[in-house]
C-alpha cells in the first residue's frame, strides 16, 4: 500500500468516526467562523504536531509551521511575507491573546544553522533553506563558541536560541509591541523534547527553559 493510499485510509476513518463525533463543532465553526485564542508558530517537522501535543479540537489554535519555527523580523520590502501575513491575520483580525513560538528537539533546520552545511548552495538544492535559517547566524556564534557545532548539547542550545530569536523578531512588529504593552497579547517560548514527550516553557527573565507543569 502506498503512503498516499494510507492517507486516504485515514481520511475514510475520519469521515466514518472523527467527523460524526465532532459534527456539532464543525457546524458551529462554519456558522460562527473561527475564533482561536492562541497562535502557535511551530516547525514543519512531521514529528511535532501542535494539535496533537496540546490535544485540541478544530478551531482552538491558529497554527503556522515552517523550517525551524522561525519568525522573520518586521520589514516592508517587496516580497512574499508568508509568516508575517499569518501573524498579522492572527493578531489584527482574529485578535488572539497568546502567541507561542514552539521549537523542538532534533530540529534539522537548527542543526543546519549550526553546521552551516547548506551555505553556498543554490536555490532548490538547499539555498532556500540556507537563506531562511540565516536568520540564526548571529545567535549561532555564541553557541558554536561554547559548544562547537556538533553533538546534542550544541544542537539543543541552538534550538533554544532559535526560539529566542523568533520571540525577539516578533517584538519588531508594531502591532505586537503595542498589544503586548497594553496587555492584550502575551508571547510565549516553548520547546518540545521529542525523545521525552515533554514541553518546556521559556522563562524570559532567566532565559531558561523549564518543563511545563
Amino acid at each position: 500500500m502506498s503512503e498516499f493510499s494510507q492517507l486516504l485510509d485515514g481520511y475514510r476513518r475520519f469521515r466514518a468516526d472523527g467527523y460524526p463525533r465532532q459534527r456539532a463543532r464543525f457546524d458551529h465553526l462554519v456558522e460562527e467562523g473561527q475564533s482561536p485564542r492562541t497562535m502557535i508558530i511551530a516547525c514543519s517537522d512531521s514529528r511535532v504536531d501542535p494539535a496533537q501535543i496540546f490535544d485540541v479540537d478544530p478551531g482552538q489554535i491558529f497554527v503556522v509551521r515552517n523550517v525551524a519555527a522561525m519568525v522573520p523580523p518586521f520589514e516592508t520590502t517587496p516580497g512574499l511575507h508568508g509568516v508575517s501575513a499569518a501573524l498579522e491575520f492572527a493578531v489584527q483580525v482574529l485578535r488572539v491573546g497568546h502567541v507561542m513560538v514552539m521549537g523542538h528537539g532534533m530540529c534539522g533546520g537548527c542543526k543546519a544553522a549550526l553546521t552551516q552545511e547548506l551555505h553556498g548552495t543554490a536555490p532548490g538544492e538547499g539555498g532556500f533553506i540556507a537563506d531562511w535559517i540565516g536568520m540564526l547566524d548571529e545567535a549561532r556564534e555564541p553557541v558554536a563558541a561554547r559548544y562547537g557545532v556538533e553533538g546534542r548539547d550544541a544542537e539543543r542550545a541552538m534550538e533554544h536560541a532559535a526560539v529566542k530569536v523568533s520571540l525577539a523578531n516578533l517584538r519588531t512588529f508594531p502591532c505586537v509591541r503595542q498589544k503586548e504593552r497594553n496587555g492584550t497579547l502575551k508571547l510565549h517560548g516553548g520547546f518540545f523534547a521529542i525523545s521525552e514527550g515533554i514541553l518546556h516553557l521559556l522563562d524570559e527573565e532567566t532565559g531558561e527553559f523549564r518543563a511545563a507543569p
